[in-house]
């Protein structure tokens, strides 16, 4: 039953999104706003550049609060390391294992080098919920 359900179907194609230049406090805004656990970092080019969350967000917090130093920009504080991306037409539970194995909670998806949209762990929730709605009518 899963294994017949892409993740791209539950991928979110208008994540929110940020530069590597956007400053730290308009981002935490952004997340708070959009009731969000994190963001996709893409460059001028469109190309994924990092990935920042609501963790990487509280060390911008604990620098202004603790050490009395604040500020910065996404890129200050963005997870830029070795960056996962989803295949385009995982299955759900491959692609909650992906998501499992890497301890994030979002992945980027791309085609042919193309940014097209994340999957996180709540649409991945969200489509085992359809799927097993859709098997009990």
């Amino acid at each position: 039953m899963l294994n017949s359900v892409d993740a791209d179907d539950y991928m979110t194609d208008n994540p929110v999104i940020f530069s590597p230049e956007t400053d730290i406090y308009e981002a935490i805004q952004i997340l708070v706003e959009r009731r969000v656990t994190g963001g996709t970092v893409l460059n001028a080019q469109g190309e994924v550049v990092g990935i920042v969350s609501e963790l990487d967000c509280l060390k911008a917090v604990i620098q202004t609060g603790y050490y009395g130093e604040g500020g910065g920009t996404v890129s200050d504080f963005m997870f830029a390391g070795n960056i996962q991306f989803m295949d385009d037409h995982a299955n759900i539970v491959d692609a909650a294992q992906k998501l499992l194995a890497s301890g994030r909670r979002r992945m980027p998806v791309r085609k042919d080098g193309k940014f097209l949209g994340q999957v996180s762990a709540r649409s991945l929730l969200m489509a085992f919920v359809a799927a097993v709605n859709r098997t009990g009518d």
